[in-house]
């Protein structure tokens, strides 16, 4: 079974000092670089997604500006494959799913940001392809939401959307477990 990794959005507008800042970032970046630490070693399949939004009333991952830069903790080496999104599903009018056909990829591990809203719709995406996904939740992170007047914690979004996930979509799981799993 071909494995490779998918690193979705880890980008510097989602850090301190971003346009669109999350909560622990860099916890999440620390073990999505242990992650691409251990497929680098083993010499394993890597993509990295970077967002680009080109709405007009988009606030954050502007063309041409910092914001949009992969973050320094998994920034791609030269013969690691980036792939530029519009959408938060990494599928959706790129050619990821191409890509993984032509080098045989059948099981995915992915992490990134954010967790309810790109995470979230490219496992989903993924599961729905045919590949096996393992997600990383200590290497994913979100935001604070609002409904009804109330805060809803990152830490309540983020538990809510891997537990959705868990099983049906994805074998959920975080980064020290991987070195087993590869």
């Amino acid at each position: 079974m071909n494995t490779a990794l998918l690193l979705v959005d880890i980008q510097k507008d989602y850090f301190q000092g971003g346009r669109n800042e999350l909560v622990d970032t860099e916890q999440a970046a620390i073990h999505a670089q242990e992650a691409l630490a251990l497929f680098r070693e083993k010499r394993l399949p890597i993509v990295h997604i970077q967002c680009t939004l080109l709405e007009k009333n988009a606030t954050f991952f502007l063309p041409d500006t910092e914001g949009i830069i992969i973050h320094e903790r998994v920034k791609p080496q030269s013969d690691e494959k980036v792939i530029v999104k519009h959408t938060p599903d990494s599928f959706f009018q790129t050619e990821l799913h191409q890509h993984f056909e032509s080098i045989k990829v059948s099981r995915l591990v992915i992490c990134g940001m954010m967790s309810h809203i790109c995470i979230d719709s490219t496992v989903r995406t993924a599961h729905r392809l045919g590949y096996e996904v393992i997600l990383l939740d200590d290497a994913c992170t979100t935001r604070d939401l609002v409904w009804n007047d109330t805060v809803i914690s990152a830490k309540t979004v983020h538990d809510t959307f891997m537990a959705s996930l868990q099983g049906t979509f994805a074998q959920v799981t975080n980064a020290g477990s991987l070195h087993k799993m590869i």
